[in-house]
């Protein structure tokens, strides 16, 4: 697909339609009842999308899917470079070695056993299997996303992956702060925002989750959170040369390992933020841009998913994201308490 299809017809048509709707979406997660679920626009661009796609989509023009698809490739990979605009090299430091090794290990981890699992043992097929565990273990829909043009998902399987961290991330927010006041788990409350951080699905999640504990967990749960999305980058690119180890072209010679120049650019985005170069003000400003870029991809993605692509899907997807679940549960605390008790 081209940087800018200007001249294809229906270009803009579709990108219009992508960038109301997210609009709209951004403009009901403010919303009190939105905001308390920690419901972001990326979700709501999604649902709205998925609704559209499986009622109005024959209505809309068949040439505005070049604008529809453009917001959901090209749109989502600029969106994932400027998210690195959100973490600096200072905040990884912040966390210290044991926050990092932790986060490191949870990622890996999930990632492992959600693709042995769902692949192997569950019969999921890979895109995704990999897509759910990498929301899971990495940072939720962003990952899911993020995932996507380098397993090349189609639509359905990723908005599919998407629900899993909606159901478990939205459960983990509020389970998470209620385990805490039980007294149940021996953890201070920073350590328990490390927990938080290196197991909770989403970064809305996270910050509800943390700022329900207190506002030393919250500080904390965020810092491991982005830590957690700093290694996205990395993730990706395995998960990149995994997929292509062994495969061979038509010439008999083995193709090149594909790296995903997006996440490259992200790493180099976040580089560049850790300088503070720019003030905070055109920061913020660039994460809402950027966030809206986010939900113009999910919206897109949403529209091109119809409900009858589900059917040979089934609910694996969704054992194995609670199976992922419980895991982060499990052996997050496990992990969190050897490495910080």
């Amino acid at each position: 697909m081209k940087y800018f299809p200007y001249k294809t017809p229906g270009f803009f048509g579709g990108l219009a339609l992508v960038g109301v709707v997210s609009a709209v979406s951004t403009w009901a997660a403010g919303m009190p009842s939105m905001t308390a679920l920690r419901l972001s626009p990326l979700i709501i661009g999604i649902l709205i999308g998925a609704v559209m796609g499986n009622t109005v989509r024959e209505k809309i023009p068949e040439n505005w899917s070049a604008g529809i698809l453009y917001s959901a490739k090209i749109i989502l990979r600029l969106a994932i470079i400027l998210y690195g605009f959100r973490i600096t090299f200072a905040q990884i430091a912040a966390v210290g070695l044991n926050g990092l090794i932790v986060d490191i290990i949870m990622l890996s981890t999930t990632l492992a056993i959600g693709c042995f699992v769902g692949i192997r043992l569950m019969g999921i097929d890979r895109e995704t299997a990999i897509m759910t565990s990498a929301g899971a273990a990495i940072c939720g829909a962003a990952a899911v996303v993020a995932t996507e043009p380098v397993v090349e998902a189609e639509a359905h399987k990723t908005a599919v992956a998407v629900g899993t961290v909606v159901l478990f991330g939205t459960i983990a927010m509020f389970l998470y702060p209620m385990v805490y006041r039980t007294g149940i788990i021996p953890m201070d409350e920073n350590t328990f925002g490390i927990y938080i951080g290196a197991t909770v699905h989403e970064v809305a999640h996270v910050v509800g989750a943390g700022e329900a504990v207190g506002p030393i967990a919250a500080q904390t749960s965020v810092i491991v959170k982005m830590t957690r999305v700093m290694l996205l980058a990395p993730a990706l690119i395995v998960i990149g040369m995994l997929l292509n180890r062994g495969k061979m072209g038509a010439d008999g010679k083995s193709i090149p390992v594909a790296i995903p120049w997006f996440a490259v650019g992200f790493v180099a985005i976040a580089a560049f933020n850790s300088f503070g170069l720019l003030g905070q003000s055109l920061v913020d400003t660039i994460n809402v841009v950027d966030t809206f870029l986010l939900t113009m991809a999910m919206t897109a993605l949403g529209i091109e998913t119809n409900v009858s692509k589900f059917k040979g899907v089934g609910l694996k997807p969704i054992y194995l994201a609670l199976g992922l679940f419980v895991w982060l549960i499990v052996g997050g605390y496990f992990f969190t308490q050897l490495l910080n008790g």
